[in-house]
């Protein structure tokens, strides 16, 4: 397992969130790609989810990470190299937002999805704006054919599938996991807020834990299986 040597502070670390985020990366993603394919990632963090799956499977394509954190693309570009994937993962030191939108077959991302007023909090990274997915809305906006995205139950998830499937995009499949509230999610701006989401009927949650879904956006033909419905039933069951 990848540990981080960077204070919580400057660099992201949740061994399971990130170990989750790899694992549905791995099955829904790179299990499905063909060797040549291009997959784009927003908020490469350290780099482990990454590197833990590409050094598990055979992929011959490349993954270009965006990452706006310079401490966290220094350490993912170090890890990098150890791994010997420099020729498959490069990580650049700039939001992908504010680069022209490149070319590629997936959108992949564990976007920040922490949810408070302002960005005012431990990690400002993490602000996923006042319900938690403006940043995930701002990601289907740029008309990826196929997008991955890790949804939480306490960020208005079923706000976040809404949009997608105004987007044009249809649920191909999606893997959810139950995790404990962790350092950031339990910062007391962030608890608050998320208490006011739930009783706006927006968050989903029990005492000490919520749910988190890696979930397969597709706009591609020949995947029918729309399983929205499905979804948010699980999402909401806490």
């Amino acid at each position: 397992m990848l540990t981080s040597p960077k204070p919580l502070k400057d660099v992201f670390f949740c061994p399971e969130e990130s170990n989750f985020y790899s694992y549905c990366l791995q099955s829904l993603v790179l299990n499905n790609c063909l060797s040549s394919e291009t997959i784009i990632e927003f908020g490469s963090g350290d780099g482990s989810p990454v590197i833990n799956s590409l050094s598990k499977l055979k992929f011959d394509g490349v993954v270009h990470g965006f990452e706006i954190n310079k401490l966290s693309c220094e350490l993912a570009n170090e890890r990098i190299k150890v791994y010997g994937l420099s020729d498959k993962y490069i990580v650049h030191n700039r939001s992908l937002f504010d680069t022209t939108k490149p070319q590629g077959d997936y959108l992949i991302s564990n976007p920040p999805y922490l949810p408070a007023i302002d960005n005012k909090i431990y990690q400002p990274f993490l602000h996923g704006g006042t319900d938690g997915i403006t940043v995930t809305k701002q990601l289907l906006s740029l008309d990826y054919k196929n997008v991955l995205a890790m949804i939480a139950s306490y960020s208005n998830p079923v706000g976040a599938i809404d949009y997608a499937l105004t987007k044009g995009y249809h649920i191909a499949n999606f893997i959810i996991s139950p995790l404990n509230f962790g350092y950031y999610s339990s910062e007391l701006k962030v608890k608050n807020r998320i208490e006011e989401l739930k009783q706006e009927q927006k968050a989903f949650y029990s005492k000490n834990m919520y749910l988190l879904a890696g979930v397969l956006f597709t706009k591609q033909s020949d995947r029918q299986a729309n399983l929205s419905t499905e979804l948010v039933q699980l999402m909401t069951c806490l």
